[in-house]
């Protein structure tokens, strides 16, 4: 039987498959609310028979945004077009575990959208801002400066994200994905190539840590404590030397596992130009299976992952629990279920494609009963 076409239970959400559509920012919000685009593109989603879908980074307040058409949970007006998008997709989709992924970007924020460039939109343009971060260092040599955030921008933040979490009890998400990696704020604060505070939140590994645990202990407690909360990490920062890599990273997990972290999502890399990473089919898998080995939470695989005996192997190997996936899905929205077929399972299709199932293949579809007149 697949290992891939296994159920797995993160928390108290039952996936009924192994696959994962990885957050996937869509830069087509309009002030943080979620529009048209994203009704249709979740929607698609949906329809794919994944175990379980993660929203794209949603920021916690306006500045926290990656760029101005990012995706939020800081208003009621962002709740409200949520909420919208939401019911439409759990009308007519199979039921699949939907998730959200809440973020920061620190000072990677206002920035252009990647079709335009993905540079920094400069403080004299119209429709910047200025970031804020651990430090005041630059992503990038010659961007303005981020402003240092001090004790009132901490607890700022903190209350952000306990703000979003309640938000996003109410639009009924079962579970929460904390982004601290790909250089956003909480990655910057591990890393020291970011976080150069003299203070108790940089210097030290247990420093450096800190406000990242206190976000998570924060959203912890305002989030409905039946439904899980998890993190996705950056495993290393592929700098020589950087004083991130998979050993800190192990520690920090094994510190959110102390605080009832229910998972560990793995990828790698972002909070620096200077990166040398060593792409290839599954690139970040080793990184996966070191860090399930060593903190024993449920442990989400990500990165070049794209066929579907690829991921069986990464899971029928043990390297981790789930394998995710991102373009892959853009590209194949019907990933899951070519995959169910070439492995011989099963998965779950809205009725009105049931029809579209090859002849060759009696059983793809759950629960298939399709007459014709």
């Amino acid at each position: 039987m697949s290992a891939l076409f296994q159920p797995l239970r993160i928390g108290n959400i039952e996936m009924p498959n192994r696959i994962v559509i990885a957050p996937m920012c869509q830069y087509s919000a309009d002030d943080g609310s979620a529009t048209d685009w994203h009704l249709i593109h979740l929607g698609n989603l949906a329809l794919s028979g994944a175990g379980m879908l993660i929203l794209e980074a949603t920021a916690v307040e306006a500045v926290g945004r990656i760029t101005p058409g990012c995706l939020g949970l800081y208003s009621d007006a962002n709740e409200a077009a949520l909420a919208r998008v939401l019911a439409a997709v759990r009308a007519h989709g199979t039921g699949m575990p939907i998730a959200i992924q809440l973020a920061h970007a620190g000072r990677k924020a206002s920035s252009r959208a990647p079709w335009q460039g993905g540079a920094q939109i400069p403080l004299t343009e119209s429709g910047s801002w200025r970031a804020v971060a651990p430090s005041a260092l630059p992503h990038i040599d010659g961007e303005d400066l981020p402003a240092a955030l001090d004790r009132a921008g901490l607890a700022r933040m903190r209350s952000a994200f306990a703000d979003a979490a309640r938000r996003a009890a109410r639009l009924g998400f079962q579970g929460i994905e904390l982004h601290a990696a790909h250089g956003y704020l909480m990655h910057q604060f591990l890393s020291p190539l970011a976080n150069q505070r003299s203070d108790e939140y940089g210097g030290s590994l247990a420093n450096r840590m800190r406000f990242p645990l206190e976000v998570f202990d924060t959203v912890r407690e305002a989030f409905p404590g039946e439904r899980p909360v998890w993190v996705r990490v950056s495993a290393t920062d592929w700098v020589e030397g950087s004083g991130w890599d998979v050993e800190t990273t192990i520690a920090f997990a094994q510190e959110l596992k102390a605080r009832g972290c229910a998972a560990i999502h793995v990828s790698s890399g972002g909070v620096s130009p200077k990166q040398k990473i060593p792409l290839g089919p599954g690139y970040q898998v080793g990184l996966a299976a070191q860090i399930k080995q060593a903190v024993g939470l449920p442990t989400i695989a990500v990165g070049l992952i794209t066929e579907a005996e690829q991921a069986e192997a990464v899971l029928a190997q043990g390297q981790a629990d789930a394998v995710a996936l991102a373009r892959a899905m853009l590209y194949d929205p019907r990933w899951p279920w070519h995959a169910a077929a070439k492995l011989g399972a099963q998965v779950s299709a809205p009725p009105q494609y049931w029809r579209s199932q090859p002849r060759e293949f009696k059983d793809l579809f759950a629960g298939l009963k399709f007459g014709a007149r």
